[in-house]
């Protein structure tokens, strides 16, 4: 929310200046000369101030495509998942990076975490608490917290993360995220490599379970058809699922069943 509110505030200052201008210039008497000037100064500033913020997201994600992570992520996840081969564990790795692109170009809004695999390696590279943290300022601007989804402030919050998740993944690999003709590897990850306690999503909603029987949760759910905002936000119906989110305030951990919010299938979440 940190990078959202420095956007507002820069916004709010250009329109101060701008309307203390006018007001200047109205008070002596001079505006007709002075507000054409006023008004262009105000849209070249604007701008120039889109630029920065496109310059800047653009130098983010060649950090994050350069950066390489811990060597103790691959151990971790070898630990956790034995059955993991070394190109797999690579998989993951790949797709935390994925999730970390998901936040950036979300700019401060919440974002969720819907591969268990993917959080266990996001986990440990908290564990290097320094290195986190400056990692985090470099690729994102702020620090990304990991909350627990029990512990965001409405089950709201995880479930908006994830269908931002959904809607950036998607966006990354050239899927119509509201038609989607396949699941984004963040999302199919779990259930590709057969991942014990993993979220299991489909898109074919007419079945709740996958083909090894374990609970599955709807792809189409969280997309929301044609009913979301720009964003991957609005008014969606309850449909299956568990939830488990991650993002600038992440979280963990979810439910499943009938019933559920479109985000039971989340763990944790990202967002200021």
């Amino acid at each position: 929310m940190e990078a959202v509110k420095e956007n507002r505030r820069g916004g709010m200052i250009v329109l101060t200046l701008v309307l203390a201008g006018l007001a200047l210039a109205m008070g002596s008497g001079a505006w007709r000369h002075w507000l054409p000037k006023l008004l262009l100064a105000g849209a070249l500033f604007g701008a120039l101030a889109f630029a920065w913020r496109k310059w800047r997201l653009k130098a983010r994600e060649r950090f994050l495509a350069a950066f390489q992570f811990p060597a103790s992520l691959g151990r971790k996840l070898r630990q956790t998942y034995p059955h993991l081969s070394v190109a797999q564990v690579d998989m993951v790795i790949r797709e935390l990076r994925t999730f970390f692109r998901v936040a950036n170009a979300a700019q401060g809004r919440m974002v969720s975490m819907p591969s268990q695999a993917v959080d266990v390696a996001w986990h440990e590279f908290i564990l290097f608490t320094r290195g986190y943290r400056q990692f985090c300022v470099r690729s994102l601007g702020r620090f990304l917290d990991h909350t627990p989804a029990e512990h965001m402030a409405t089950p709201v919050s995880a479930q908006q993360g994830l269908r931002r998740t959904w809607l950036q993944a998607c966006r990354f690999e050239g899927i119509d995220p509201n038609k989607p003709d396949r699941l984004p590897m963040l999302f199919a990850l779990d259930a590709l490599l057969q991942i014990p306690d993993g979220f299991h999503y489909v898109l074919d909603c007419s079945g709740v379970e996958n083909a090894q029987g374990v609970p599955a949760y709807c792809a189409s759910d969280i997309g929301c058809g044609g009913s979301c905002a720009a964003d991957g936000i609005g008014d969606c119906s309850p449909g299956h699922g568990g939830s488990h989110g991650d993002g600038d305030g992440t979280t963990d951990g979810g439910s499943g069943g009938d019933g559920g919010s479109a985000c039971s299938s989340c763990g944790g979440g990202g967002g200021d």
